[in-house]
C-alpha cells in the first residue's frame, strides 16, 4: 500500500510512471524512519528519494545542501511540480527569513532546504524543534569525508545532528563514493544500521573518449563541430587557460563564457546564469564550475587536461546527459598532467598542513587517474571496476576502444621494443621527452653532447610524431612494463616485464586515435533521435524558453529535453495524450499543456502531419503497467468532492495525503468550475484572497500569503486562485 501511494505521488507531481532502481528500497526506507546511505550515479533519481517520501508523508523534510544555487534550481523545480518547497539562505533579507519560518511553523513546507552552517545555528535548531523535525537529509554527503574527491570542513559539523535531534533519521546520498569513503559517510553522520544502497556506477548514455593531447585547438574545435547548439562544458585545469581558450573560441566565432575563482563573484554568477538559462551553450571552466549546475541537457563535456581524480572525472563528466539521452564525454591528456597536479596537490597540502595521510590518499587517487587515461580496456568497465562492480558486457558500443576510434597501433610489439631498447640505451637516467626525441632521431644539441646520436636505436620511429611516442611510452608505463619514477623530473626504468616483451616472451597493446572523419556514433546516438522531429523539438525548445524566462526559472524546470523529445516524436493530439508521457505531472500539465499543445497543433496543421502517431520511446522502456491508466483515487475524491464532500472527509477516505487531496480538488475545481467554493473555504475568505490576488496577481501563492497578514494557510490561497482561474476560463468560453 505505501509503495503504490509512492508510484502514486510520483505520477501525479513528476510525471514519471514507474520508480528507478533503488529507488523504492530508498523512499521505504525514509517512510520507516531507519537511516539510510544511498550512492547512485549523477542522473540516477537521488533527489526523488527524498522529495516524494515528504510528500507522501505530508511533513517536513530537512535537506542540507553545499550551495545557494543547487538548492534554488531543487525548489524551483519543486514548485514547479506543485510541492511546497523554500530554502533559507544568507542571501535572503530577515523579512522573506521570518516569513519562511512561519511557513514552516505552520506546517506548509514539505522540503526546506539549508547550508551545513545554518542547520547547526542554536536559532535555527530551535525552529526545527518547534516542528519536531524527523527527516534530515543529507545532499553530496561525500563532502563529509576526508576520503572523499571533495571534503568540505563545514561538513563535518553534521555530525551533531545524531546529538541534536536522536529521535530523527538522517538519509545520506552522493554520486561518487567509493567503499573507503561509505564507511566514513556512515562513521562521520552516525548512522545507524542504515540502509545501504549503491546503484550501478555505469552511465551506459554517456560515450566516454580519451584521447593523447596533440593538437588542443583542433580537437577542441572537432567536439564543438560533432554538437552545433548543444550545451557543453570545456575544463581547464589553470585559469589562464581558461582565459587563453575563451578567447581563441570567441575569435572563431563561439559563444564562449569562461569560469574560474580568478573572476568577480558578479562575473560568475553571469556567466552560470547565461548557461542555465541557456542563453549561452558553451563555458570554459575550471574544476570550480559544476558542483551547483543542474541543467538537465548538457550534450558534452570535454577536459583538456586529466583530472586529479576518477571520483573528480566521473562527477565532471556526470554533468553530461542527466536527462538519460546520449552525450559525449572528452578527455584530452598529456603526460605531464600527472605532474602538473601533483605539484598543485603538495602545494596546496603544505599550505594546509595537511597530515600525511590526506597526501598520500590524493596522490593514490591521482595515479589512478592517470592510469585509466593511459588504460587500453573499454572505458565503461574501467570506470564500474574502479568502484568495486563487475562490468560483464563485452562491448560497451560507448567509448574509444569498443567503438574503435583508437585503432591499434601495427606491429605493437616491435615498437613497444624499440622503445624499451631506447630507454636500456641511455642508462635508465633519462624522462619520457628525452628518450621520445632520441627515437625521433632529432639532431639536437642536448642529443649530441651525450653521444646519444650515436646509439643504435636513434632514429628508429623518425617516421612517428613526438605526441605519438610519448603517449606510447605512457601506454607502456599504465601496462606495468616501464617504470616512471623520481620527484619533479622523473625518469624512466625497466622492470622484469620490460624485458619479458623484448625477448618477445610477452605481449603489449598500443593504441592511437582514428582520423576525424572514422569517429562512429554510439548506441544511444544511434536510437535516442529516432523517430523525433527535430524541427518541432526545437520548436518546443523556443516554447519552453519563452515560458522559463517568463517564470524566472530555468528552462529544464518546464519540460526536460526527454520530454520535448517525446512531445516532437508523438505529435499528442490532447491533454490526456500529453498526460501519458515522460515528465508531465498533472501540476505541469495544467501550467504548461494548453501552450504546448496549442505549438503541436499549428505545426502539424501547417506541414499537414499527423498526430498521435507513435509509441512515446520512453513508455516502451517502463514496465508494461499501463501508461494511461485512470487515476482512481482522483476519479474517487473528484466524486466525493461533486458531493460536497469536506476536506479531512476526503483525506480519510482515499488514504492520500492532506497535500494530495488539495491538489485534486484545485483540478477539479478548474476543470468543473463550480459556482462556490464555499464547502472548503468560507465565502468571507475566497473574499479576502480575491481581494489580495487583484493586488499582487496569481503567479505566486507566497505575495498572496504575505499579503494577507501570513493569516491564511496555502491550501485555502491555492482553492481560492484555482476557482478565480476556473472564472476567468468560464468568462473566455462564453
Amino acid at each position: 500500500m505505501t509503495l503504490e501511494r509512492l508510484q502514486e505521488a510520483v505520477k501525479t507531481f513528476w510525471g514519471y510512471e514507474s520508480l528507478r532502481p533503488l529507488q523504492a528500497q530508498a523512499m521505504l526506507a525514509d517512510l520507516e524512519g531507519r537511516d539510510s546511505l544511498v550512492v547512485l550515479p549523477t542522473g540516477g533519481g537521488k533527489s526523488l528519494c527524498y522529495q516524494a517520501p515528504a510528500v507522501v508523508r505530508g511533513d517536513t523534510t530537512v535537506v542540507v545542501s553545499p550551495l545557494i544555487a543547487l538548492m534554488k534550481d531543487q525548489v524551483d523545480s519543486l514548485q514547479a511540480c506543485g510541492i511546497p518547497a523554500i530554502q533559507i539562505d544568507s542571501s535572503q533579507s530577515s523579512d522573506e527569513r521570518n516569513a519562511y519560518q512561519m511557513d514552516i511553523i505552520q506546517g506548509a513546507v514539505r522540503l526546506l532546504f539549508v547550508s551545513p552552517e545554518r542547520l547547526v545555528q542554536p536559532g535555527f535548531q530551535r525552529l526545527l524543534r518547534q516542528i519536531h523535525i524527523r527527516k534530515f537529509a543529507i545532499d553530496e554527503a561525500h563532502c563529509i569525508s576526508h576520503w572523499g574527491h571533495d571534503f568540505r570542513p563545514e561538513y563535518r559539523q553534521l555530525r551533531q545532528l545524531r546529538e541534536l535531534f536522536p529521535g530523527s533519521s538522517v538519509h545520506a546520498f552522493t554520486a561518487t563514493a567509493t567503499e573507503q569513503v561509505r564507511r566514513d559517510i556512515i562513521e562521520q553522520l552516525g548512522l545507524r544500521d542504515p540502509e545501504v544502497l549503491v546503484g550501478d556506477f555505469d552511465r551506459p548514455n554517456l560515450t566516454y573518449r580519451v584521447l593523447p593531447r596533440l593538437d588542443l585547438m583542433r580537437q577542441v574545435v572537432e567536439v564543438l563541430e560533432r554538437h552545433p547548439n548543444e550545451a557543453g562544458i570545456v575544463y581547464c585545469i589553470r585559469r589562464r587557460e581558461v582565459d587563453e581558450l575563451t578567447a581563441a573560441l570567441k575569435q572563431r566565432g563561439y559563444n564562449a563564457v569562461a569560469y574560474h575563482a580568478g573572476l568577480t563573484a558578479e562575473q560568475r554568477q553571469q556567466a552560470q546564469d547565461a548557461f542555465a538559462a541557456e542563453e549561452c551553450d558553451l563555458v570554459v571552466a575550471t574544476v570550480a564550475f559544476g558542483m551547483g549546475i543542474d541543467r538537465s541537457n548538457i550534450r558534452f563535456v570535454l577536459h583538456t587536461g586529466m583530472p586529479k581524480s576518477i571520483e573528480h572525472y566521473q562527477q565532471e563528466t556526470g554533468r553530461a546527459g542527466r536527462d538519460s539521452l546520449e552525450a559525449e564525454c572528452v578527455l584530452l591528456h598529456s603526460g605531464q598532467d600527472f605532474l602538473t597536479w601533483k605539484f598543485i596537490i603538495e602545494k596546496s597540502a603544505n599550505e594546509a598542513n595537511a597530515g600525511p595521510d590526506f597526501l598520500a590518499s590524493a596522490l593514490k587517487h591521482l595515479e589512478d587517474m592517470d592510469r585509466y587515461a593511459r588504460g587500453v580496456i573499454c572505458r565503461h568497465k574501467a570506470l564500474v571496476q574502479y568502484f568495486n562492480q563487475p562490468y560483464a558486457t563485452p562491448s560497451c558500443r560507448a567509448c574509444d576502444i569498443c567503438l574503435g576510434d583508437a585503432e591499434p597501433v601495427p606491429d605493437a610489439l616491435v615498437v613497444a621494443q624499440k622503445i624499451l631498447s631506447c630507454v636500456a640505451r641511455v642508462k635508465e637516467r633519462f624522462g619520457v621527452n628525452h628518450v621520445a626525441s632520441v627515437l625521433r632521431g632529432e639532431n639536437t644539441e642536448n642529443i649530441r653532447s651525450r653521444g646519444h646520436d650515436q646509439l643504435s636505436t636513434f632514429g628508429l620511429l623518425r617516421d612517428r610524431g613526438k605526441a605519438d611516442i610519448r603517449d606510447w611510452i605512457y601506454q607502456l608505463i599504465s601496462q606495468s612494463v616501464l617504470v616512471q619514477e623520481g620527484g619533479d623530473y622523473p625518469v624512466l626504468h625497466l622492470n622484469p616485464a620490460s624485458w619479458a616483451v623484448m625477448k618477445g616472451q610477452r605481449t603489449v597493446r598500443l593504441v592511437q586515435p582514428v582520423r576525424k572523419e572514422q569517429i562512429k556514433k554510439s548506441r544511444v546516438d544511434d536510437t535516442s533521435w529516432e523517430g523525433v522531429d527535430r524541427p518541432l523539438f526545437e520548436l518546443l525548445r523556443g516554447v519552453r524558453s519563452r515560458l522559463a524566462e517568463k517564470r524566472q526559472v530555468q528552462p529544464y524546470i518546464i519540460f526536460s529535453d526527454v520530454t520535448l523529445r517525446e512531445l516532437a516524436r508523438v505529435r499528442p493530439s490532447t491533454l490526456d495524450a500529453m498526460h501519458a508521457l515522460y515528465g508531465v505531472g498533472e501540476m505541469k500539465l495544467r501550467d504548461f499543456g494548453d501552450e504546448f499543445l496549442q505549438s503541436i497543433r499549428d505545426y502539424c496543421q501547417a506541414h499537414d502531419l499527423p498526430m498521435d502517431n507513435a509509441t512515446p520511446a520512453f513508455r516502451s522502456e517502463r514496465p508494461a503497467k499501463a501508461t494511461a491508466r485512470p487515476n482512481l483515487t482522483r476519479e474517487q475524491a473528484w466524486e466525493l468532492f461533486r458531493r460536497g464532500c469536506g476536506i479531512d472527509e476526503a483525506v480519510q477516505r482515499t488514504a492520500r495525503s492532506r497535500t494530495t487531496v488539495v491538489e485534486y480538488l484545485a483540478a477539479f475545481i478548474e476543470a468543473e468550475r463550480p459556482a462556490s467554493i464555499a464547502a472548503w473555504v468560507p465565502d468571507t475568505v475566497h473574499a479576502r484572497v480575491a481581494a489580495a490576488a487583484r493586488q499582487v496577481g496569481t503567479a505566486r501563492l507566497k505575495p498572496i500569503f504575505i499579503a494577507l497578514g501570513e493569516q491564511v494557510p496555502y491550501d485555502d490561497i491555492r482553492l481560492v486562485v484555482a476557482h478565480l482561474a476556473a472564472q476567468q476560463n468560464d468568462k473566455v468560453a462564453r
